[in-house]
C-alpha cells in the first residue's frame, strides 16, 4: 500500500503522522511510504532519516494527497487539506467530528473513507488511541495551570505549591478519566490541593487513597460543582463522551461565582469543550478572559511536546496502520470491530453515531457504508 505523510499545518503543530522508526516498519512490511519534505522537523527527525528508513520524499502536501491510499495524519485536516482528499482514498488521524460541521461537509462531499484514532476501541472498551494524547494533555493541563495562574500570564498570582504559612492553590478537576487523573497526579506533585469530581463513583474510587491527603473527591453533582467552583484558583475541563460534543459542565452565569482572575483549562475543547464560554485557541494565542475569568482552550495541548507525542502516538497507531496495509482498508475494517468503531465517514455517509446525532445527520451501519465502498 502507498501510505502517505504530510506536514501538519495547524497553528504550532509540530507532530507528524509517522517517526521515521515507524516508516521504516511500513517499508519493512512492503508498503511505499512517502513523507512531505520536513514534515518530521518538529520533532527533530530529518528528510536524511526517513529517507535511510526507506521512505520517498516528496516535495508538496499535494503529491502526498495525489498519490497516497492511506493519508495518515495527526490532526485533522484543514479546509485546503479537504480540498485535496479524494474517494477511494482512507484517512486515519483525530478528527473530533461531533462539533465541526464545515469539516465534516468536506469530508462526505470528498467520498473519503475517514478513521478517526478517537473512536477506535479495544476490547475492554477503552480508546487505545486517544489514551496516550490524554496522559500528556492532562500532565500538561497541570503544568499550564501553573503557568496561567501567574500574574504576568493574566492570573490570579498565585503559585501552586503555596508558600511557608500561604495556603497553596486550590484546583478542581472535573472528570476522572484518563486525563482528569493524569491532571490530578501532576497537581498534586506540584503541592496542589485538587478536588477531582466524576459522574461515575467508579472513576473515583482509589484516587484519595493512591494521591493522598492533598486530594478530596465526589460525584460530579450540580450541587458539588456550585460548591467548589467559589472555592477554586483553577479548574480543569476533562470530560468526555466518546465521539461526541462534550458536555457544558460549566455555564457562563456560574463564573460570577468564582474568583476574579481565576483560571479555566478547557482540555476537552478538541470535542467542543466543556464550558459555555470556551471557544478554540491556539499556543500562538492561548488565552482570552470572559467576566474576569481567563481562559485556555488550545486545541493541540500535546503539540507543544511533540517528539514525545509523537512517539507515544506511533507506539499506538502503527499497528492499527499495519493492518489497514497489510488486509487492505475495507478488509481491516470488515474484519476488526474496534478499528470500524473509529469510521466516522464513508461512502458519503456519517458512520458513527454520536457524530450523526451531534450534527442532525443520518447514520449509516459501518458494514453497509463499507459494502457501498467496496
Amino acid at each position: 500500500m502507498r501510505i502517505g505523510v504530510p506536514r501538519e499545518i495547524k497553528v504550532h503543530e509540530y507532530r507528524v503522522g509517522l517517526t521515521p522508526e515507524s516508516a521504516r516498519a511500513l517499508v519493512a512490511d512492503g508498503n511505499e511510504v512517502l513523507v512531505e519534505s520536513c514534515a518530521g522537523s518538529g520533532i527533530g527527525a530529518s528528510d536524511v532519516e526517513y529517507r535511510a528508513a526507506g521512505a520517498t520524499i516528496v516535495a508538496t502536501a499535494a503529491e502526498v494527497f495525489d498519490q497516497a491510499q492511506l493519508v495518515v495524519k495527526v490532526k485533522e485536516p484543514l479546509a485546503n487539506e479537504r480540498a485535496m482528499l479524494r474517494r477511494e482514498q482512507a484517512l486515519f488521524a483525530y478528527l473530533h467530528l461531533a462539533p465541526d460541521p464545515y469539516q465534516t461537509h468536506d469530508l462526505l462531499a470528498a467520498g473519503v473513507l475517514a478513521i478517526a484514532y478517537e473512536t477506535v476501541t479495544a476490547p475492554d472498551g477503552s480508546l487505545p488511541l486517544l489514551v496516550p494524547m490524554s496522559v500528556i494533555a492532562g500532565r500538561m493541563a497541570a503544568q499550564v495551570t501553573a503557568r496561567f495562574l501567574e500574574r504576568p500570564q493574566g492570573g490570579r498570582g498565585v503559585l501552586l505549591a503555596g508558600a511557608p504559612g500561604v495556603s497553596p492553590a486550590r484546583v478542581l478537576v472535573l472528570g476522572a478519566g484518563t486525563v482528569g487523573r493524569s491532571a490530578a497526579r501532576i497537581a498534586i506533585g506540584m503541592g496542589a490541593e485538587v478536588v477531582v469530581l466524576d459522574r461515575w463513583q467508579q472513576g473515583i474510587d482509589g484516587l484519595e487513597s493512591e494521591l493522598g491527603p492533598r486530594l478530596q473527591t465526589a460525584l460530579a453533582t450540580p450541587e458539588q460543582i456550585a460548591l467548589k467552583l467559589p472555592q477554586a484558583d483553577a479548574v480543569i475541563g476533562a470530560a468526555l463522551v466518546a465521539g461526541a460534543a462534550a458536555p457544558k459542565l460549566l455555564t457562563r452565569a456560574m463564573l460570577k461565582t468564582m474568583k476574579t482572575g481565576a483560571l479555566l483549562v478547557d482540555v476537552s475543547i478538541d470535542q467542543g469543550g466543556c464550558f459555555e464560554t470556551s471557544r478554540p485557541t491556539t499556543h500562538a494565542d492561548p488565552v482570552f478572559t470572559v467576566d474576569g475569568i481567563l481562559h485556555y482552550c488550545v486545541a493541540n495541548m500535546p503539540g507543544a511536546v511533540p517528539r514525545t507525542s509523537a512517539y507515544a502516538l506511533n507506539q499506538a497507531t502503527l499497528p492499527f496502520i499495519r493492518k489497514l496495509a497489510s488486509l487492505g482498508i475495507v478488509k481491516a475494517l470488515r474484519e476488526d470491530a474496534h478499528l470500524r468503531n473509529g469510521l466516522n465517514v464513508c461512502a458519503g455517509s456519517v458512520t458513527q453515531a454520536q457524530v450523526a446525532a451531534a450534527l442532525g445527520y443520518s447514520w449509516l451501519d459501518p458494514l453497509k457504508a463499507l459494502d457501498k465502498s467496496a
